[in-house]
């Protein structure tokens, strides 16, 4: 048989390259596809990404490591999860009370190993001991958004997920003033909960150059030498 390094190498691996090895159990020889080695990989959550957790959706719960069961079972769309039973301990088993603990609150990701087009994006709102059995807690969602159905015996990673879109508003001035806002004394209430940018335009479109005084971190005031209409936008 010619040695290791005498065979060409392949730097293009496909989901059916096979390599040769030994069977633990039987001790017989054996081959392995790449995408069963993936696989394994995946399922046993033997890959380590910070955050992410591995289980597999089963109809009844044994007490197995990295098993989580629908609670209620109100149907398998993503849109119609409300919870689930999920064991202490993820696929690899490694316990996650902390973590679960730590996601209360929070936003997760709820996805299919096989298909990212099958998923799920939820608040957790409860966190808690099963009643019935210690080894599971029972997490309370909300759903946020999603697409698809979850399979049983389908395999699924969730993680810690947020989408953080920057706040902002565009506030009118529809009369010409040389102070812009509301009220007496007139005043732009964003209610951003920060200190944004501002850029201004008159009604024609041209940018103009205004004095902006930060009140606090909802409101400003802007003004200006001449009185005049338009849009300030806050970023």
């Amino acid at each position: 048989m010619p040695i290791i390094n005498s065979y060409p190498q392949d730097i293009d691996i496909q989901d059916n390259d096979a390599w040769i090895g030994t069977d633990y159990a039987t001790r017989n020889t054996k081959q392995y596809t790449a995408e069963a080695v993936t696989n394994y990989l995946n399922q046993k959550g033997k890959v380590s990404i910070a955050g992410q957790i591995t289980y597999k959706l089963v109809d009844t719960l044994s007490g197995k490591a990295g098993t989580m069961a629908l609670t209620p079972n109100n149907g398998t769309s993503f849109s119609a999860i409300t919870g689930f039973k999920i064991s202490k301990d993820n696929i690899a088993g490694k316990q996650v009370v902390a973590y679960l603990e730590f996601l209360t609150g929070q936003e997760i990701l709820i996805a299919d190993q096989n298909d990212p087009e099958k998923f799920g994006h939820y608040t957790i709102n409860s966190y808690t001991v099963d009643p019935n059995n210690d080894k599971y807690y029972i997490l309370g969602l909300s759903f946020l958004g999603g697409n698809g159905s979850v399979v049983v015996d389908g395999y699924y990673n969730m993680v810690n997920f947020s989408f953080i879109a920057d706040k902002h508003l565009v506030f009118t001035q529809a009369s010409p003033a040389a102070v812009w806002g509301e009220g007496n004394p007139r005043i732009v209430n964003h209610g951003l909960d920060k200190y944004p940018s501002v850029t201004i335009v008159d009604s024609a479109g041209t940018r103009v150059i205004g004095d902006i005084q930060y009140i606090d971190k909802n409101n400003i005031t802007i003004t200006f030498i001449n009185p005049f209409s338009g849009k300030a936008f806050l970023n």
